[in-house]
């Protein structure tokens, strides 16, 4: 099997691998807890822990394709990458295909985008093919900004972004790893079909959810003091925030039409993901 999927126990891995399934492309699963991944016919589960190179070299023999699922949010994510992008090399891998963020900059505001940004170095450094995948703000999230209160805050003002579905994501892994020598050094941003406002936003809510959803415009001292109602490191606080601050500075906007070019597909909107989500 000379294609390996990452993040399988999450929502863009086990998408994609759904996608590659589906086209009836044979592919490994690599999985931290494999007992919780998903089973497809012509697949197989290899446990892998990202921080660990032994178990990724392990993993990734005999693959020439991987997707590389960003790890989840922690204080040693960075460390984790670089040591799955390393043991991936080793391993022989020839192509990487890695979901990093839009906007991914060493000066991003939004302080995780400057560890995506370090990680798309580090996978350059290895000599192996890559395709980046910028995936801005995802659509599945925006129904847990709001607040008990039915209020989404944050300092935001009135910037924009081009949020995307985590489906739309999928699709553009699965389509780059059937055909890695098309996309070999390219980096897509993975956007929706629009730009929106918090307030905009706020309003989609409100005509799907059935109750009023309405956004506060913080100032920056406001969102870490209402933030400090959750026990959470530095680190975090500053991710929560500048989330905001970031869209505030129009570094999440842009639609970039790249969803409906690589998959043929136009990319699903803020009002239909709520249309079609389940209830």
């Amino acid at each position: 099997m000379t294609i390996a999927v990452t993040g399988v126990t999450g929502t863009v891995g086990r998408l994609a691998a759904s996608e590659l399934a589906d086209a009836g492309i044979r592919f490994r699963m690599l999985a931290r807890s494999p007992e919780r991944a998903p089973r497809f016919p012509d697949s197989e589960v290899v446990a892998c822990s990202y921080g660990d190179g032994a178990s990724v070299r392990a993993a990734l023999q005999g693959v020439e394709t991987v997707l590389m699922v960003s790890a989840a949010e922690n204080d040693q994510r960075l460390r984790e990458h670089f040591a799955f992008v390393d043991a991936a090399a080793e391993a022989g891998v020839r192509h990487i295909v890695y979901t990093s963020f839009f906007g991914a900059a060493p000066d991003a505001t939004f302080t995780l985008a400057r560890d995506h940004f370090a990680t798309e170095e580090r996978i350059k450094t290895t000599g192996m093919g890559y395709t980046f995948l910028r995936d801005d703000l995802y659509l599945d999230f925006v129904e847990f900004m709001v607040g008990e209160d039915g209020v989404i805050r944050g300092p935001a003002g009135h910037g924009k972004a081009a949020m995307v579905a985590r489906a739309d994501v999928a699709r553009v892994a699965a389509t780059v790893l059937q055909h890695p020598e098309k996309h070999r050094g390219v980096t897509y941003d993975l956007t929706g079909p629009e730009d929106l406002t918090m307030a905009e936003v706020a309003g989609l809510l409100t005509a799907h959810l059935g109750r009023a959803v309405s956004f506060h415009d913080e100032t920056v001292e406001e969102a870490y003091e209402s933030r400090k109602r959750w026990d959470a490191p530095q680190w975090q606080y500053d991710a929560w925030v500048s989330t905001y601050t970031a869209i505030a500075a129009g570094e999440f906007a842009g639609p970039s039409g790249d969803v409906e070019r690589v998959t043929g597909r136009r990319p699903i909107s803020l009002d239909e993901f709520l249309t079609t989500r389940p209830e």
